[in-house]
């Protein structure tokens, strides 16, 4: 039997609940529960030295995708750089043994110094993990069970993008989802998550993008997928057909930009995320109209309802812990505000690089740097600097929550750190 996303999440954070094997076990996407980036543990430390890990494990290759968990199952990628060959690994998440490993070969490509081959994270059900990699030659989607047997791939094309590839799949409804927008023939699409076959595509017009897309689905109001880039703005498309629901140009027009950090939403709200260095950056929040009902030919609209352009961030992905929005800058200025008025509580800077996003867990914020530190902030309307614990590696990655730890990928080591 199938798993599915309705079945496993909360489609929107503080809004819909679903039946699931519980946030505490499972950590199934990119920043986890529909890509909230919150976590439930209370065993998560605020301060740690390198002899309080419980394990730090080497991976093959390097790579910045995140770990994905089911159960006690973790699920990374990782890639040989010089070679183009690509691994997944899976690991148990008590003692970091790696349970396999599978290697698949690849090819090396032209991508941007920051980027890497395992850009992409997985998303993973009960019965099966699956994986995008692209480079120029091909854009695969690819579904493992749980023991690493390969259970289908499709190949979308070709790839164009001098930065490389990075988007990461969603599960939802028995479908995969991912956006596949770069510098070609680009499309939203849809995959049945049991055998591959492509149940929808919608035609973009766009550059390269790095989004995941996350479900709103508010109380009263059927799921949409939202998506977010440059030239389309926010976007919110009925997981069943592919049809466009509601579509809204938010971002700066006057020049290009590019859609790295993914969408989140709260409550009622839709916040997107875009930018370019040397141009400038925005977090623009939404509100969707009423739902269409069946039949009806209108269009709903949505409003912005605020807009933040000074401190947002390019690479990292906005957060929203108990109506707090924490906007996390690449470079390392920090922006805690309202998230229903956009309003400013303060803004500060932490200092260091960050192309991991944050994600929050006991009554804290923590965020990743390039300098291998994790930075932890009290999650809170005043500013306190709680603690830069050191990984011991540079880290590009955002990290996984469950079993009351929390799962930390540097660019060649797995770590784990808490405990229930």
């Amino acid at each position: 039997m199938a798993f599915t996303l309705r079945s496993l999440f909360i489609a929107a954070v503080g809004t819909l609940l679903f039946p699931s094997l519980g946030q505490a076990r499972s950590w199934t996407r990119f920043r986890g529960l529909n890509g909230c980036g919150v976590g439930s543990a209370k065993t998560v430390p605020h301060r740690w030295k390198a002899k309080d890990f419980h394990w730090r494990i080497r991976l093959p290759g390097t790579g910045h995708s995140s770990p994905v968990l089911w159960d006690k199952k973790i699920f990374v990628t990782s890639a040989d750089e010089k070679r183009g060959t690509r691994f997944v690994s899976c690991l148990h998440a008590g003692d970091g043994r790696i349970l396999w490993t599978k290697s698949f070969t690849g090819r090396t490509d032209r991508k941007h110094s920051l980027n890497s081959i395992a850009s992409s994270t997985p998303t993973v059900d009960g019965n099966r993990v699956y994986l995008c990699w692209a480079n120029s030659a091909e854009f695969l989607l690819q579904a493992l069970d749980h023991d690493g047997k390969e259970l289908w791939k499709i190949d979308l094309g070709p790839f164009k993008s001098g930065h490389g590839a990075g988007a990461s799949p969603i599960l939802h409804d028995g479908a995969v989802f991912i956006a596949k927008e770069h510098g070609g023939d680009s499309h939203l699409v849809s995959v049945d998550a049991k055998t591959g076959r492509i149940r929808w595509k919608i035609p973009r017009k766009t550059q390269a993008t790095y989004t995941t897309p996350c479900v709103f689905a508010p109380k009263g109001r059927p799921a949409e997928l939202i998506f977010t880039n440059w030239r389309h703005g926010i976007t919110a498309v009925d997981p069943a057909t592919g049809k466009t629901n509601w579509e809204v140009s938010v971002f700066d027009q006057r020049h290009s930009e590019t859609a790295i950090a993914s969408p989140i939403v709260y409550k009622d709200l839709v916040l997107g995320t875009c930018g370019y260095l040397g141009y400038g950056t925005q977090t623009v929040a939404v509100r969707p109209g009423d739902a269409v009902r069946p039949g009806d030919k209108r269009t709903p609209k949505a409003r912005k309802v605020y807009r933040i352009d000074r401190g947002a961030p390019l690479t990292t992905t906005p957060l929203i812990v108990d109506g707090l929005l924490f906007l996390w800058a690449d470079e390392g200025i920090v922006t805690c505000a309202d998230a229903r008025t956009g309003k400013v509580h303060w803004r500060k800077r932490v200092g260091g690089k960050f192309y991991a996003s944050p994600v929050a867990v006991n009554g804290a914020v923590y965020c990743a740097s390039t300098g291998g530190r994790m930075i932890v902030l009290k999650a809170s309307s005043s500013y306190q600097l709680i603690a830069r614990n050191p990984l011991g590696e540079a880290s590009h990655s955002t990290p996984a929550i469950a079993h009351g730890r929390m799962f930390i990928r540097t660019f060649r080591h797995l770590i784990s750190i808490g405990g229930e």
